[in-house]
């Protein structure tokens, strides 16, 4: 053997050994399956969200990085139905579930099960108060606020408000309803005169706000909590009452439509959601935590802004029926996890 031959076996080894260590974090994990615990569906962001989990899930099984990502969603938005698929999931040996939640504590006797029998669980979005759980969420209490103070500064003079609210029972909707009181009570120029529950859906919110408009007075603001603005803006069109100053929740309808008004009318408002993409993070969390990485049991992300200066970009890159996104990969969950020490 030949002394440039030995050294190109020396080297090769040295190679062999160097990405075996880089990968040594894949392999500590590749033999783990993960499923996702979603309790809707029924609307642009819940398949968005769905939609950003199989991807990530797909891309990381074929890479080796886990055995498994399943997703499976209740056919009823009911805490009892998403419980007992949590337990059929423990049942199935998952290692981790990522879970978006039906109510922040009612699924808590099946987290701790889950937890109990060596199941790591991380809620997202939706998330749960039981501590063995990790939660990753938006500050949906602020998100709610800056609503309210984003129309201070439009609307000085104040007026009445109609609060659309979402899917009745979920951390989600209570927490962004809670913040839009603060920034209310804040701001006593306003008035919530009237609010329904639009599931953060657009048909629905549409239907619901039909249903009240005749019995309110006039409506200088409608404060949103995502999915439900431009039923909201059909409604009051149809009613023949003028169009107030709408916030938005980073949906493509929504979008669109404020686009056209802008054009037509000089509309301006703010869109703000939670990206569906974290999802994605969640599953990274939850890879990284079965890989032995020492993670806070609460993780918050930014929620995703489109102002008028934005809109055209935002939209372009928002596929029709869907909402502006936001996908995390590894490095993103890393940075997240480092950020929360």
């Amino acid at each position: 053997m030949t002394i440039s031959k030995m050294l190109l076996g020396a080297a090769s080894l040295a190679l062999v050994a160097g990405v075996a260590q880089a990968n040594s974090h894949m392999a500590e994990t590749s033999d783990k399956r993960i499923a996702l615990s979603n309790n809707y569906a029924g609307n642009s962001w819940r398949q968005a969200m769905l939609q950003t989990f199989k991807e990530t899930g797909e891309e990381a099984v074929s890479d080796g990085m886990v055995a498994a990502a399943d997703a499976y969603t209740t056919s009823e938005n009911q805490a009892t139905e998403q419980a007992a698929q949590i337990q059929n999931m423990i049942l199935q040996g998952y290692d981790a579930i990522v879970l978006n939640a039906a109510s922040p504590t009612a699924l808590n006797g099946a987290v701790k099960e889950a937890c109990d029998a060596g199941v790591t669980v991380v809620s997202f979005d939706g998330i749960v108060t039981e501590p063995c759980a990790w939660r990753i969420a938006v500050d949906f209490a602020a998100m709610g606020k800056e609503q309210v103070d984003y129309l201070a500064t439009r609307l000085p003079e104040g007026g009445n408000l109609l609060e659309i609210r979402g899917l009745a029972g979920v951390f989600v909707d209570d927490e962004i309803s809670k913040g839009i009181h603060e920034g209310v009570a804040e701001n006593d120029q306003f008035e919530i005169v009237g609010s329904v529950h639009g599931d953060w859906a657009q048909d629905v919110a549409q239907k619901a706000v039909a249903g009240i408009l005749p019995s309110l007075p006039q409506v200088v603001g409608v404060v949103t909590q995502g999915g439900d603005g431009y039923g909201t803006a059909q409604a009051f069109k149809a009613a023949g009452r003028d169009t107030p100053l709408i916030v938005l929740g980073n949906r493509q309808d929504e979008l669109q439509w404020w686009a056209d008004q802008r054009d037509a009318s000089d509309y301006e408002t703010l869109s703000l959601s939670i990206a569906p993409g974290v999802a994605s993070l969640a599953f990274w969390v939850a890879q990284q935590i079965l890989a032995g990485e020492d993670v806070p049991k609460d993780l918050t992300v930014p929620f995703l802004k489109i102002t008028q200066d934005s809109l055209d970009d935002a939209l372009a890159s928002t596929p029709e029926g869907s909402v502006a996104n936001v996908s995390y990969a590894l490095d993103d969950a890393k940075q997240v996890i480092a950020d929360a020490k």
